[in-house]
């Protein structure tokens, strides 16, 4: 670390004390922006990244929901509306024990530069509250969320703010977040991403991320000549995100043979393809988050307590949490003969893990640059909600693959190194900082 990176992140960790992930994430960006910022003063004189790592506004609020019982609870919302430069506040809602101010901000921070990759016109946000969705009723989930929006409703709108689901937040409950905001403003609009075919939701919307992964992987492939076709994956989580990812990477020919949880992994040397994928959003719909039945259901090896990266695999996507991938992983999958990891979740790899890719020259895409297929469709379907237009599945995807292929080659622009070998976490944070930045100086000092 450089002496001008130290400082400034001595004054980050001085002004969000604790905040450990958020601290991460400003660091990783910190470390390629800084010396960028040194050969392009324009930015050190307006203080951008200052600016950058201080949201805009930070809203917590209480959540007072009613059990089935009658009992009282107290939950705390969030809304972190972290930068509006290039367009609203974007970012996900979510529902989770864990959630607290640390992971949003670093969740926001990270989206603001994803949503800049994206090319589509959306600024950085994140929220959500500490209330746990497993277990409850759905009238319970019902009251939370209406209690939840009666205080968010004031501070969101499809021209300021458009929240979408995230960890804990899926359909269900963006129907009873929008029904909450309908009845309150007393109008149908475009305020949440993730919605209901039949309301204003777009199709492939739940695949997105997963899809955009393997996009993005394919691209990196492509560089070395090389593709999907014939090559083992290992895929941890089993939710939205890694469905997506064993659904696409199977139609590009990989055999997908790892998923996993909370629980531990499951290794299908067969490949996790057609009803075998079916009975993943079976698992997820239990809300049990365990994996262990697919292993009985299937007959295959479960792993209890442990992490899919030991496995020898040619592509490792991890698409379950952050810091799920450390630097004895990491040396396991190198020593594996790994060729390309892709982050499906939001910064899934820690910082040292990512140095032992980096130093073995295997190819790596960071979160902001290859789970951008997410917020790319929840864009794709605010643009529809403003046209009052619905496009097909085909033709949503073809817009996907577009932009992850666009987001590939902005990271190539920035991050080819001298050797040919392309940083692609230099590439994305350096694309995603100057569009943002271009846009706060223009604007003058906001």
């Amino acid at each position: 670390m450089t002496d001008k990176v130290n400082k400034f992140m001595e004054g980050v960790i001085a002004r969000n004390v604790g905040e450990k992930e958020f601290h991460q994430a400003v660091l990783e960006v910190a470390e390629v922006i800084i010396p960028f910022i040194e050969e392009n003063p324009v930015y050190a004189d307006a203080k951008i990244l200052e600016r950058l790592v201080e949201p805009e506004r930070a809203i917590t609020f209480r959540v007072p929901w009613q059990d089935d019982k009658g009992g009282y609870h107290i939950n705390r919302g969030y809304r972190i509306e972290f930068n509006s430069a290039i367009g609203p506040y974007k970012g996900g809602l979510r529902f989770h024990p864990s959630v607290n101010l640390s992971i949003l901000k670093f969740l926001g921070f990270e989206q603001i530069l994803k949503n800049s990759l994206t090319t589509l016109p959306m600024g950085g946000g994140k929220g959500g509250s500490d209330f746990n969705p497993k277990g409850k009723s759905d009238n319970e989930i019902m009251r939370f969320c209406q209690s939840f929006m009666s205080e968010l409703f004031r501070h969101i709108g499809p021209n300021t703010d458009v929240p979408a689901g995230d960890i804990g937040v899926g359909g269900r409950e963006i129907g009873f977040l929008f029904g909450q905001y309908k009845r309150l403003r007393n109008e149908f609009t475009g305020v949440l991403t993730g919605k209901g075919r039949e309301w204003g939701g777009s199709l492939m919307r739940p695949e997105a991320t997963g899809f955009g992964n393997v996009y993005f992987s394919q691209e990196m492939l492509a560089t070395k000549g090389d593709s999907f076709k014939g090559k083992t994956v290992a895929v941890s989580g089993f939710g939205n995100v890694a469905w997506g990812a064993v659904i696409k990477a199977t139609q590009l020919g990989a055999k997908v043979v790892t998923i996993s949880g909370p629980d531990g992994y499951i290794f299908d040397p067969n490949g996790i393809s057609e009803d075998k994928i079916d009975y993943m959003l079976e698992l997820r719909a239990t809300n049990n988050d365990i994996v262990q039945p697919y292993a009985k259901e299937f007959g295959v090896e479960f792993f209890a307590g442990k992490r899919p990266w030991e496995q020898k695999v040619d592509i490792a996507l991890p698409c379950a949490t952050q810091n799920e991938l450390n630097e004895e992983d990491a040396k396991k999958l190198v020593s594996n003969g790994v060729i390309c990891v892709g982050e499906g979740a939001n910064m899934p790899c820690t910082p040292e893990a990512i140095e032992v890719f980096q130093k073995a020259k295997v190819l790596f895409s960071p979160g902001k640059a290859s789970n951008a297929g997410g917020v790319a469709v929840s864009g794709l379907e605010m643009s529809q909600n403003s046209i009052r237009y619905n496009w097909s599945a085909e033709e949503v995807d073809q817009k996907l693959h577009v932009i992850m292929k666009d987001i590939h080659e902005a990271c190539k622009k920035y991050g080819t190194e001298k050797d040919g070998y392309v940083n692609y976490v230099k590439g994305a944070n350096i694309a995603g900082f100057v569009k943002v930045a271009d846009a706060m100086l223009a604007q003058g000092l906001v």
